[in-house]
């Protein structure tokens, strides 16, 4: 925990690497509502009905970029190491050459597979961070996940699979045309004292 949360108070320098919050968000259904959606209006809160269609899902990789707010993304069928490591490849390809990479990822299987761990040993720029187990509020990406769940994927109804992910990949454009970066600012410290304050009220409280 200290070692993310000092990535995120303290970054290297830009000139010299980034570092790059990434996960997957598996299982993103393409849903369309068995009536159209009643949009909002002035005093009146969107409607929509409780019944809906399924047309399948997709896995969204995704790698935010905590300096600048930018997002790397691509959505696949499956999230599995091989996914993985295509998705690798993908940032491998938009991050510059001359910068190292610090990637926070959580401890999933599909990021610690025989394949991926030799994918990075034959690429030694990048310096591997992984939040502790419960803890992946640690990883920024869950935060621009929620994000993109609250404004576009529960707000459209779709029609089948591709408007999904075309819906997708419109977003995180949009997001890179104007990039905002989530401002951290509780220290290590900070997080532990709070930690050992719940801590302490559930030991006395008997739970």
């Amino acid at each position: 925990m200290r070692d993310i949360v000092g990535l995120y108070v303290n970054p290297p320098e830009q000139t010299k690497a980034v570092v790059l919050c990434v996960d997957e968000k598996s299982q993103v259904q393409a849903l369309d509502r068995s009536q159209p959606i009643f949009p909002m209006q002035p005093g009146q809160a969107g409607r929509r009905t409780h019944d809906y269609f399924r047309h399948g899902t997709t896995s969204l990789f995704a790698a935010l970029d905590i300096a600048t707010g930018k997002v790397i993304g691509s959505c696949h069928q499956h999230h599995r190491h091989q996914e993985f490591l295509g998705f690798l490849r993908k940032i491998d390809q938009e991050v510059p050459v001359h910068l190292d990479i610090h990637l926070v990822l959580d401890n999933y299987a599909t990021h610690k597979t025989p394949a991926v761990a030799e994918w990075f040993k034959k690429h030694p720029r990048y310096h591997l961070h992984f939040t502790p187990a419960s803890a992946s509020w640690l990883n920024q990406i869950e935060r621009w996940f929620a994000k993109i769940t609250e404004q576009r994927i529960r707000r459209t109804a779709f029609k089948c699979l591709p408007d999904l992910k075309q819906a997708i990949l419109d977003y995180i454009d949009e997001n890179n045309k104007n990039p905002k970066p989530f401002v951290w600012t509780a220290t290590a410290d900070i997080i532990l004292g709070k930690v050992k304050a719940i801590c302490s009220r559930i030991n006395l409280s008997g739970h």
